[in-house]
């Protein structure tokens, strides 16, 4: 299955100015999936949440939820009628990640291709940078 990067457009930022280059980057499937999740949701969330949270073997987690708001400094990004929202701290760890929805015989879910990531644990839920 060939997958595609949309290219987002900076929607709505608060806080502090808005970085040269976009943090995260959703595959057509990523972007598919997370529609398709959202619309069982009752009510309909805003958007989808992305971030770096501390925890894991390694010392950081990516994490996704939806949202029905974006929050004060957040970063808000759209990907074809999606928003993204990613808080300032979770930017610096996620510039230049694309995130894919995978699915194998094994297994579905969505992948992190993150440049930052020096190090992975094990079972490849955490990393460090």
């Amino acid at each position: 299955m060939a997958t595609s990067t949309v290219t987002p457009t900076a929607e709505v930022v608060t806080g502090a100015p808005a970085a040269p280059s976009t943090p995260v980057y959703l595959t057509d499937a990523a972007i598919a999936k997370v529609r398709e999740i959202m619309a069982t949701q009752d009510p309909v969330p805003a958007g989808l949440r992305i971030g770096v949270v501390g925890g894991g073997c390694s010392g950081f987690q990516y994490s996704m939820s939806f949202e029905n708001q974006s929050g004060m400094m957040d970063k808000v990004f759209n990907f074809d009628g999606l928003k993204v929202f990613v808080d300032a701290t979770s930017v610096m760890y996620l510039n230049g990640c694309k995130v894919d929805y995978v699915e194998t015989l094994e297994a579905a879910g969505f992948k992190f291709e993150n440049p930052q990531v020096k190090s992975t644990c094990g079972c490849g839920s955490s990393f460090s940078v």
